[in-house]
């Protein structure tokens, strides 16, 4: 297949590209269809960038500029804890400092030499895996979360209810299980109710 064919062929990525100055901006978007992305909108950092990616329908944001700053870090912060998505920075230069602060921030690809065409899109395919593995990582450590939070809660209720029963661990698990059966509940919205009871009656 051809780059047309391939291009042609690719799910157009939405892309809101972010630069204060208009003349690199136009060479980034100029570069940016040229490999099949659809840019949905051009700004500047002196505007509500979070707010704007809520009103548009959006699956990467580039920042395009010197140095990246302390607002720019800040807002590309916002946008990794409000609305998630790959984030690129091609900055003309920067130091490692920034580069690790931008990473905390939530940029999946920082470039620091500039950007060529041919470039576009192998940058654009890593920084889009990086961010969905990230955040597949980050769902996993919010499932572990959870899960422990649960057990610790039916592990209080299994407490109670071997106080209360004089019952062995097993039979008051049991008890929560054939509990939230009857009442077609999770078993951990049955133990808070048990704790809840509980701690009422007590």
């Amino acid at each position: 297949m051809n780059n047309l064919a391939a291009i042609i062929n690719m799910k157009k990525i939405k892309v809101l590209l972010v630069d204060e100055n208009s003349g690199r901006s136009a060479v980034v978007e100029r570069a940016l269809l040229d490999n099949g992305y659809d840019v949905v909108g051009r700004i500047t950092t002196e505007e509500d960038i979070p707010e704007i990616i809520n009103k548009i329908e959006t699956d990467v944001v580039i920042y395009s500029m010197d140095s990246p700053d302390d607002e720019i870090l800040e807002s590309i912060q916002s946008i990794n804890i409000h609305s998630p998505k790959p984030v690129v920075m091609f900055a003309d230069k920067s130091d490692s400092d920034t580069i690790s602060r931008a990473v905390k921030a939530g940029v999946s690809a920082c470039i620091v030499d500039g950007l060529s065409e041919s470039r576009i899109k192998p940058i654009m395919d890593v920084a889009i895996a990086r961010f969905r593995e990230f955040q597949a990582l980050k769902d996993e450590l919010s499932k572990t979360k959870s899960d422990l939070a649960d057990r610790k809660i039916i592990d209080k209720a299994k407490g109670i209810i071997m106080k209360q029963r004089d019952c062995s661990e097993d039979d008051a698990y049991k008890a929560l299980r054939k509990l939230a059966m009857d009442r077609n509940e999770k078993i951990v919205n049955v133990a808070k109710s048990v704790i809840e009871v509980s701690e009422l009656l007590s």
